[in-house]
């Protein structure tokens, strides 16, 4: 016989037991019991408690089970689900980063923890539409509306009030008289499908023989992935628009990703004008209901195009069919922090889980992807001409050495010349300078006091158009002082080196009468602000851009026609391996922004190292000479792609304990043959966001199952303080 407390409180029957994700840096799932009468399936997102709070998780696996003591699933959430490819994608992913399957979940879980999801949801739309029931009395309002309801419209009513030209307080009489009734619409769709036939492409000979391999891609329906090498102005997003369309003609989906999707005005014009919409955006800009709203029109297949940044790759696409990596070498796409990644190659991993076509494009392609199409695991498609018979800009160096700048200018004499033919000739000029802010530097010449940041071991940059010092790493702003801190000296604090805003006050004294514009993501406005810019640049509005990289990101400006880099040995003495990649690519962008409309174009360096076989190779045009010579240095090296590297950055406020925790790493590594650990070593950037940091690199044969070897050091390392961290970046693109 039932007691009188267990009537009151009925123990809750529990159907099965699941296995829940949770997006918390835990490498396991926690099982809770389902209770009876709430059916789940794997993959389903659903609120559990975890220790003294709810969150959010996604059932990963289930099983037969009583439920005995443990916990119970609070409820399912009405999202989109994780289907079974994008959990083994994730799986996968955490695998390879050696990342806790919480976290890499969580780069796909769109739902805040603790949220009401109801928030999230598109509100109704209602509509009037008349029922027949004549209103008890007419007026001249009234006839106006229902005239403007005449052959069975149904408007929204403040449609309808703006259209008769009534408040909305007569359309409310008349509901209530029942002459009107209120219907729900269907909700707007967060994107429209694509025509993949609104226009018929104009391609040349070779775009047609590149777009025709990529259509035979998608039909084939099976994994892939092709390389598509085009000079700057080959028209390569044009080619790829043919496979997206042919996505679209099986009735798939299509994903874009882009290394700076919120600055891309242009492509998205571009897209519109081949497919008479635009394709759904996805990226940090994207907030709210429409963000919640895209990612469950991806889930039902009803976002036909997605175009985003790095995260849109883990959107729950229903049935994916292409994935295109535009700008594919850029260093964007990696991700340094939280769960560290590389977007263009788990784009390739996604195709293959996908059984989805990838296709990666470039004017200047990463060595890995260069290798792996010259040695056939890539499919290898080349334009090696610019579309409509425009020729490739004609590049020189400006000797430095033997033409040097005015004193306390950065413009050389030749420069200078060439703007101003390039003015008088109706054309725009670029000026390239890859350093924000108006200095690098700035010094006390009577102390010679060096503004650093106090969270990291960096030099604060001089923004004189905010009137602040700033550093690029963690943030920190303070106002530039009128005396310096050290020495309480006045009038001694002098700038050393040009930022693009010092070379904005030089472009505005040497070509006082032209219009000058400076291009940089760290200036006021934000995207909006760039995307304005960078129309006005198109418009032929602005004789001088001066510009950091994001100027060379596939940026089309038909009256550009001459390109000067002021500092082009940035970055070729960094000890960074990549160093002479990213420089050669960072040129060739750069200098390919001259001369894409009808005019013809030239480039000007400015360098003090004009033998470099780097710019030699960028002068003379002999791109394939550079990439044999830079692959033949890496095979030799075993660097990647012939090899494989891995770094462990360990982090903590206190120094000592940092070093410390390192070397006794190092001391368990026991590297097997083919596996050679490196340090530790303070990190050339060695205090980060007020956490001291050392590093140690693996380096291994491509043979060597190097996460295994990982697994097992990390498991025999020594307990650490729980203020210390140790991250693992697998393929680093950065030894800072």
């Amino acid at each position: 016989m039932m007691t009188d407390l267990e009537l009151a409180n009925p123990i809750p029957a529990f159907q099965s037991v699941v296995d829940v994700l949770v997006p918390v840096a835990l490498d396991r799932a926690y099982s809770y019991a389902v209770p009876e009468g709430m059916p789940l399936a794997p993959g389903d997102v659903v609120l559990v408690p975890l220790g003294k709070r709810e969150t959010a998780g996604v059932v990963w696996t289930m099983r037969a089970g009583s439920g005995g003591n443990l916990k119970p699933v609070l409820g399912r959430i009405d999202v989109p689900p994780f289907n079974e490819k994008l959990r083994s994608f994730l799986d996968w992913i955490a695998w390879y980063t050696l990342a806790p399957r919480g976290l890499a979940m969580r780069l796909a879980l769109r739902v805040p923890e603790g949220a009401d999801t109801a928030r999230m949801l598109e509100p109704p739309r209602i509509g009037v539409r008349i029922i027949g029931k004549a209103p008890q009395r007419m007026t001249a309002a009234r006839s106006r509306v229902l005239a403007s309801l005449a052959e069975g419209k149904t408007l929204l009513k403040r449609d309808l009030a703006h259209e008769a030209g009534v408040s909305q307080s007569v359309i409310d009489g008349l509901l209530d008289e029942g002459t009107l009734e209120a219907v729900a619409l269907p909700p707007i769709p967060v994107a429209l499908p694509p025509n993949a036939d609104y226009v018929k492409a104009s391609l040349s000979e070779g775009q047609e023989a590149v777009a025709t391999a990529l259509r035979a891609t998608v039909r084939e329906a099976a994994f892939s992935v092709s390389l598509v090498e085009g000079v700057t102005g080959s028209g390569k997003t044009e080619v790829y628009f043919e496979a997206v369309a042919e996505a679209l003609r099986a009735g798939r989906q299509a994903l874009i990703l882009m290394p700076e999707i919120a600055l891309t005005a242009q492509f998205l014009e571009r897209f519109e004008a081949r497919f008479g919409v635009k394709p759904a955006e996805w990226h940090s800009g994207i907030t709210g209901r429409k963000r919640a709203r895209i990612h469950a029109g991806t889930a039902d297949g009803t976002v036909r195009v997605v175009a985003g940044a790095r995260s849109a790759l883990f959107m729950p696409f229903q049935d994916l069919a292409l994935i295109v990596i535009d700008e594919e070498h850029e260093t964007a796409y990696k991700q340094d922090d939280g769960v560290i990644y590389h977007a263009r190659d788990m784009a390739v991993v996604r195709g293959r889980f996908e059984n989805a076509a990838v296709v990666l494009a470039s004017a200047t392609p990463s060595i890995e992807s260069k290798v792996n199409a010259e040695r056939g695991r890539y499919r290898h498609l080349k334009l090696p001409e610019r579309f409509g018979g425009r020729t490739m800009p004609d590049i020189h160096t400006i000797d430095l050495r033997r033409n040097p700048a005015e004193r306390g200018r950065w413009i050389s004499p030749p420069l200078i010349g060439a703007v101003n033919q390039t003015l008088e000739a109706g054309e725009q000029a670029l000026l390239f300078l890859n350093r924000r802010g108006y200095a690098p530097l700035t010094v006390c010449h009577h102390c010679g006091h060096r503004f650093q940041c106090p969270n990291c071991s960096t030099w604060l940059v001089d923004h004189r158009f905010r009137r602040a010092l700033v550093c690029h790493h963690c943030g920190h702003v303070e106002r530039r002082p009128d005396v310096c801190p050290a020495c309480d000296k006045a009038d001694t604090l002098a700038a050393c080196g040009p930022g693009v805003e010092r070379l904005a006050e030089e472009v505005a004294e040497v070509f006082p009468d032209k219009r000058a514009i400076v291009l940089s993501s760290d200036f006021p406005g934000g995207t909006e602000h760039i995307r304005t810019q960078l129309q006005a640049i198109a418009a032929g509005e602005v004789d001088i851009v001066i510009g950091t990289q994001l100027v060379a990101k596939g940026h089309n400006f038909p009256g550009l026609t001459l390109v000067g880099v002021i500092d082009a040995d940035v970055g070729l003495a960094n000890g960074d391996p990549r160093a002479a990649e990213r420089t050669f690519q960072l040129m060739q962008q750069v200098t390919g922004r001259a001369g894409r409309g009808d005019r013809p174009g030239r480039a000007l360096i400015q360098t003090t190292q004009p033998d470099h076989p780097v710019l030699r190779a960028i002068v003379s045009g002999d791109v394939a000479r550079f990439y044999a010579e830079e692959i033949a240095v890496r095979e030799e090296a075993g660097l990647p792609p012939f090899g494989k590297l891995a770094a462990l950055i360990i982090s903590s406020p206190d120094k000592l304990e940092a070093e410390n925790y390192a070397r006794a790493l190092a001391r368990v590594a026991q590297a097997p043959q083919n596996v050679i650990v490196l340090g530790p070593a303070e990190a050339p950037l060695a205090l980060v966001r007020g956490r001291f940091r050392f590093r140690l690199l693996v380096r291994a044969g491509r043979a060597i199952d190097l996460q295994a070897y990982l697994r097992d050091w990390l498991a025999r390392a020594p307990k650490h303080p729980a203020k210390l961290r140790v991250a693992v970046d697998v393929d680093p693109q950065s030894f800072m």
